[in-house]
């Protein structure tokens, strides 16, 4: 009995442990690490994956992060430039606060875009080594 408790313990520290390592999906922000943040921007600069900011052109053209396209999620074509982007590369999505760029990683896993993360707001990812222009 003693051993089966241990192994099940086992077994739920292992699980715990993985399913942290598993970058989450859809609303959840995902923190990106120093080093995560180095290869996030080396692949959108490389043209691998996709920076996008989801505010408005107005909040865009104010500052936004160095390399970031901008498609608006309130905007009437939001679905239309979406749909251009390719579903095989990964899509970075953030916002002020990560609220509209969560709905819009949502939005694009629905789409079939399950490379889709949503990298929360503008303040923190500068403060994460993010450039902004």
């Amino acid at each position: 009995m003693k051993k089966l408790i241990i192994l099940l313990l086992l077994l739920s520290a292992i699980t715990v442990v993985h399913a942290q390592a598993i970058p989450q999906k859809g609303a959840a922000i995902i923190a990106l690490t120093p080093d995560a943040t180095k290869k996030v921007l080396a692949d959108v600069q490389q043209g691998k994956a996709y920076l996008v900011d989801v505010r408005t052109p107005e909040e865009y053209n104010k500052e936004h992060l160095k390399y970031a396209s901008n498609i608006n999620i309130k905007g009437a074509d939001f679905d239309g430039q979406i749909k251009k982007l390719d579903k095989n590369k990964p899509v970075y999505l953030y916002c002020h606060s990560g609220k509209r760029s969560g709905k819009a990683t949502d939005f694009l896993q629905t789409l079939g875009y399950h490379q889709s993360y949503n990298i929360g707001a503008l303040d923190s990812l500068t403060k994460a080594g993010f450039p902004v222009q």
